[in-house]
């Protein structure tokens, strides 16, 4: 048989485009760019990426690429930068210590545009921190817009110039004290973390107080091109509504929180948006919220469309310990006894996690409900049971108690030993008492807003974790004083000792919170009124105070002059409690009162409900100088997964950022930040190159505050 020689070289022709083709296509494929187009990296939150240029072999050659400052770190270390940015073709998009919104070039961090919310008044009207920013495309990109938030409004900006949308809402922004049917005008109501845009709504929950008299916080979606709300969700729930009888009658109409901080995630396919929500307030005092109190604490699956409920999973009932769920949840599939399940994995401050069934809400693993102890606090109901997942295994231990006190010195375990006979421990659901319990893990962990990263090749979990003792004591709010001075003793006891601690000292909860002892010689009585007015920083505007109250505020902390006055009766005639506020309970070297570790990252197997590996997480290198093993840092920021199996990661209190091995938890390469990268990072590549960057913005468990950004990458 023979071939016409023609038709041979023909044949040799089609071979020789097919493969230079193929060469091109590959070529074209390395250049290009890969997005980082939402929080946390996709719709379904699992903050992984499919690039695999830097792998386990070139790790340990990346360097800095680029680093950008915004020039606004506070000089008193008080602020922070948490932004997970995108990365949208080309272009960087995220948030400077003072709230700024910028974009950059992203391969060379080159600034091309800033837009400032607060201008000159961010030190007086600044208001908590910017977690990301939500990205808007229109038919064929003829229009492309920034959404994110600050203070109380949510803003819309051409991504293209950094300006505002005039036509939507007021001028570009909207109040989201409004629409929240109830008035709340003079309450905190903001929103720290971004919400999710489906079609053309954009989905967001809120930040609201902690305290008595919170605003509540429901969840709403708004029009994309106008802002105007097009559907809400009452996570309390008003008269008729699924869920109203778990509160006493009309609590719709002063209880708050019940809120979703944390995020969101969405199945675009189902039009299903799945949310964490909060605690309910008073965070740790609940007479006056008896019951379960739907919707606090619990995953929610939302219609997109319509905001109707279609399940929840509680996982506290009545809430009396600050137990919000911390992240938003990953929507994956894992191997299930040889069934492939599409899950809502959940994970919470206790170190639990939930994988529930993604369309019907039922735990896909086993989950109890166990007895827990009673309150003895007046008029208190615990709720008598809790639902504990027996599988996974919980990420962080549970009990903190004599059998698992510090060990790096004989003096602190002393100490700590003695502390412990006069405080209640020993089991994690001891209601809040007067005589005082241990929180345990923490009320920053466990899991924290950081959230976990998925791989779904692999089905493994990737959580960093918080082991932090707490001590909260309940104490009586005395009202009725006769003087301004015990008046405002009590004010501040009811209002702000959480925060500044009971005897003005400050703390590190929600940041460096500055200490308010001689505060005469720094602020004067305009300064004082204006403050509370508007807020300053992290510190919401208490607005709703009444002038007797204000008044009393300022004679107990600019120690004025002490004069008699009448009696308010503001209370009613059953008894109030606050706690003495957000105490650590360290040994007497400052280090936590629980044996190391004290931060840990754990892989989890979700295909055999296991834990395949954990590692203490940070360095006190001061400790390790001792002889003392790696013991871990409180961290906060969670990880990026990567299909090349790696592990990028900053979070830590020594300041560093990590590549860590998924396989074994190995550190293969690890390097000092200018300031702690309390955030998640980003992974992108653009040109073929790929890059990870982090927010560098410390601010945070003592460290000093940053403003800049870094970009890593393998040399050129």
């Amino acid at each position: 048989m023979s071939f016409n020689p023609k038709i041979l070289m023909l044949i040799t022709q089609v071979h020789r485009i097919a493969f230079f083709s193929l060469i091109f296509v590959l070529a074209c494929s390395e250049k290009q760019d890969v997005n980082w187009p939402y929080y946390l990296g996709d719709p379904e939150t699992t903050h992984y990426s499919g690039l695999t240029q830097i792998s386990r072999e070139n790790a340990a050659r990346l360097q800095a690429a680029w680093t950008y400052s915004g020039w606004d770190a506070d000089p008193d270390n008080r602020s922070q930068i948490q932004c997970n940015p995108l990365v949208v073709d080309g272009i960087l998009y995220g948030s400077s210590a003072s709230l700024k919104i910028f974009a950059l070039n992203a391969e060379t961090g080159e600034e091309k545009w800033v837009f400032d919310p607060f201008g000159e008044a961010y030190g007086m009207f600044g208001m908590g921190v910017n977690r990301g920013l939500m990205y808007w495309e229109g038919p064929g990109g003829s229009d492309k817009r920034i959404y994110f938030t600050a203070g109380p409004y949510l803003y819309a900006l051409n991504a293209r110039e950094g300006t505002l949308i005039a036509r939507f809402g007021d001028g570009g922004k909207v109040d989201l004290r409004k629409g929240l049917d109830r008035d709340v005008d003079d309450r905190l109501v903001l929103s720290n973390t971004p919400g999710i845009i489906y079609r053309d709504k954009l989905i967001l929950g809120t930040r609201v107080d902690e305290g008595e008299g919170a605003a509540p916080g429901h969840i709403r979606a708004y029009n994309i091109h106008t802002g105007e709300r097009e559907w809400i969700f009452h996570t309390i729930p008003h008269p008729g509504e699924f869920g109203y009888e778990t509160w006493p009658e009309n609590a719709w109409l002063k209880s708050g929180g019940a809120n979703a901080w944390a995020g969101m995630s969405l199945d675009e396919d189902r039009g299903v948006v799945y949310l964490p929500t909060g605690s309910a307030s008073y965070d740790f005092y609940g007479a006056d919220r008896i019951g379960k109190n739907l919707f606090a604490n619990c995953v929610l699956a939302l219609n997109a469309t319509t905001g109707e409920r279609l399940w929840h999973f509680q996982t506290i009932h009545h809430d009396l310990w600050d137990r919000d769920l911390p992240a938003p949840p990953v929507l994956a599939v894992i191997d299930v006894d040889g069934e492939r399940r599409e899950v809502v994995i959940q994970i919470t401050k206790m170190g639990f996690v939930y994988v529930l069934d993604r369309d019907t809400g039922e735990p896909v693993f086993p989950v109890e409900e166990i007895q827990v102890p009673e309150s003895n606090m007046p008029n208190e109901e615990a709720w008598p049971t809790q639902p504990i997942p027996l599988v996974p295994p919980p990420f962080a231990r549970q009990v903190f108690g004599p059998g698992n006190v510090t060990n790096i010195s004989d003096s602190s375990r002393a100490y700590v030993l003695d502390v412990l006979t006069r405080t209640g421990n020993g089991n994690p659901f001891l209601p809040p008492s007067r005589e005082g319990v241990v929180i345990f893990p923490g009320y920053d962990g466990g899991g924290e807003w950081g959230g976990p990263a998925f791989n779904p090749e692999t089905q493994t979990l990737f959580v960093n974790a918080n082991e932090m003792p707490w001590i909260l004591t309940m104490v009586e709010i005395k009202d009725g004083s006769s003087t301004n001075i015990g008046q405002g003793k009590g004010l501040y006891q009811q209002f702000c000792a959480g925060c500044h601690g009971t005897n003005l000292e400050g703390g590190t909860f929600m940041g460096n919170v500055p200490s308010l002892i001689g505060l005469k010689e720094r602020l004067n009585e305009i300064s004082f009124d204006s403050i509370l007015t508007y807020g300053r920083g992290a510190m919401p505007m208490f607005t709703w105070l009444g002038d007797w109250q204000v008044d009393a505020l300022k004679a107990y902390l600019l120690d004025l002059d002490e004069r008699e006055v009448a009696v308010e009766e503001t209370a009613s005639k059953e008894k109030k409690f606050t706690s003495t506020g957000y105490i650590k309970f360290k040994g007497i070297e400052g280090y936590p009162a629980i044996e190391p570790p004290w931060g840990t990252l754990t892989a989890i197997d979700l295909k055999k409900g296991e834990i395949r590996w954990q590692i203490p997480f940070g360095e006190h290198k001061e400790l390790t100088e001792r002889g003392i093993p790696v013991t871990g840092t409180e961290n906060y920021g969670g990880p990026v997964a990567t299909a090349s199996g790696l592990l990028f990661i900053a979070a830590t209190q020594d300041e560093k950022f990590r590549v860590i091995d998924q396989a074994n938890g190995d550190i293969l390469f690890e390097t000092d930040l200018p300031a702690a990268g309390y955030a998640t990072p980003s992974t992108y590549s653009v040109n073929g190159r790929q890059y990870v960057v982090i927010a560098c913005g410390g601010g945070k468990l003592g460290t000093k505050s940053g403003d800049q950004y870094v970009a890593f990458a393998l040399p050129d």
